[in-house]
């Protein structure tokens, strides 16, 4: 009798920063075999994978968002640019802490997929409630 064959599940961004080998491939948990730990990349090349990927998410999703808008005002009506500057960074720096750590706690307790399900419902009522104003007005 011929054994199915495993389901094999590519490692995940969150799998490659924490150099966690995927589950469901046994020879993956044997350190001695080379071409196992292949699929997931070693720790420098998987930091900076999800570190662009984060910057980049990140960067173009703030460009032109209302805290930069804020930002700008406030540079404008303070004439202290630097105080601005360092007063909204810390700002985003906390912001980021908490959804880092809320990430974390919610991944602990939620299977991945009902997450992602439940993000893209969320960004899609969004997106309606938006479309749904634009074409209101």
């Amino acid at each position: 009798m011929i054994a199915p064959e495993p389901i094999i599940q590519e490692p995940s961004i969150a799998d490659s920063a924490t150099h966690r080998p995927p589950e469901n491939i046994p020879e993956a948990k044997s350190e001695d075999n080379i071409v196992a730990n292949a699929a997931v990349p070693n720790n420098a090349g998987a930091f900076w994978v999800v570190f662009l990927s984060t910057f980049i998410t990140i960067f173009l999703a703030e460009l032109g968002d209302k805290t930069q808008l804020a930002t700008l005002l406030l540079s404008a009506e303070s004439q202290s640019p630097l105080v601005v500057f360092f007063g909204a960074g810390l700002a985003l720096v906390a912001t980021s802490l908490i959804g880092v750590l809320l990430g974390q706690w919610l991944s602990k307790r939620i299977p991945e997929e009902t997450l992602d399900t439940c993000a893209g419902i969320l960004l899609l009522l969004i997106t309606i409630g938006l479309v749904g104003d634009i074409v209101g007005h």
